[in-house]
């Protein structure tokens, strides 16, 4: 979806566009959303993408904003052909429980459904840190199901998958 996205969550102006994960603003807040990620869980259980990652054939990537100021951002890969999974999904601490990381999701879902996909997918933490995460799909129907893709079964992760 390349046109905002207005109105959502209370902002007077949240608007999404699909964006350059290059651009200053962007880096930082995927540093932030990097950060957030390494804290909360071991090395070799964080599977956020970086600035490479996002910037590969496969990955639409979004950014939420209101005005000049960055609130969040999101992307789908198409993981195989039919399957996409949400990836780098990230809201800037001051915007938490705003609505916009469910706008984002709104827009991925538009876009998957748009490529006729049959499935959406995602994998995210399970510790404390990752539960407004958890809410989040569980409230648009995504349920948890087995790994899938170069993912590994630990007590750290759980997947989940929304039929389309």
């Amino acid at each position: 979806m390349t046109a905002p996205k207005d109105g959502e969550g209370g902002f007077a102006a949240l608007r999404i566009f699909e964006s350059d994960p290059g651009e200053p603003a962007v880096i930082a807040l995927l540093e932030r959303h990097l950060s957030h990620c390494r804290a909360a869980s071991p090395p070799e259980f964080v599977f956020a993408l970086d600035l490479d990652g996002l910037r590969t054939p496969e990955i639409t990537f979004w950014t939420a904003w209101e005005g000049q100021v960055l609130l969040g951002c999101g992307a789908l890969k198409e993981f195989q052909p039919g399957h996409g999974e949400i990836k780098s999904m990230h809201t800037a601490q001051e915007a938490r429980g705003k609505g916009v990381a469910k706008a984002l999701v709104e827009v991925i879902l538009e876009t998957a459904r748009a490529r006729n996909y049959e499935r959406l997918s995602l994998e995210t933490g399970t510790m404390v840190e990752f539960a407004a995460a958890r809410r989040l799909y569980e409230g648009f129907g995504f349920t948890p199901c087995p790994i899938f893709g170069d993912y590994v079964k630990s007590e750290y992760s759980v997947c989940y998958t929304l039929l389309l």
